[in-house]
């Protein structure tokens, strides 16, 4: 596989992800909430942290990352608190106790959506690729889950 391919499969992986996530009370994922995803990728990476070093890392804007993180905090994904050795900065982390959303994220069964983006629900084709899903995921996925 090449970097186009490898980017667009990528792209393709995100859209399932995204189509698989129970949408949140009120209405279907919107770009904030698309945002907040991106932010939350970073802060499972990165799990104590300020939203200056995750603008750093995501190349997003200050502004959206601090919506995000606003938004992820009202879900009860994330946690902030001041940084105890510069009270100027506020360092964002994942919650230390998982709110029913966050739950409800993590309990989502991707298996449909990948059957229609596969175009298949043969259990033999959606048990290979599943395989091979986990096979990439142990290896490439962040060390810590927050959505």
């Amino acid at each position: 596989m090449d970097a186009v391919g490898l980017f667009l499969l990528g792209r393709t992986l995100m859209k399932i992800g995204e189509d698989a996530i129970p949408a949140p009370p009120g209405g279907a994922l919107d770009g904030g909430a698309r945002l907040a995803l991106i932010v939350a990728s970073d802060l499972a990476a990165h799990d104590e942290t300020t939203v200056t070093e995750i603008v750093a890392r995501t190349g997003l804007p200050q502004s959206q990352v601090s919506t995000a993180v606003a938004r992820l905090k009202e879900a009860g994904a994330v946690e902030t608190g001041p940084d105890p050795r510069d009270r100027r900065r506020t360092l964002v982390r994942q919650a230390s106790t998982v709110s029913g959303r966050v739950a409800a994220v993590r309990a989502a069964d991707p298996t449909p959506v990948l059957a229609a983006a596969l175009g298949t629900d043969d259990p033999d084709v959606l048990a290979e690729v599943g395989a091979a899903l986990e096979v990439l995921a142990r290896h490439l996925a962040p060390r810590t889950r927050l959505a």
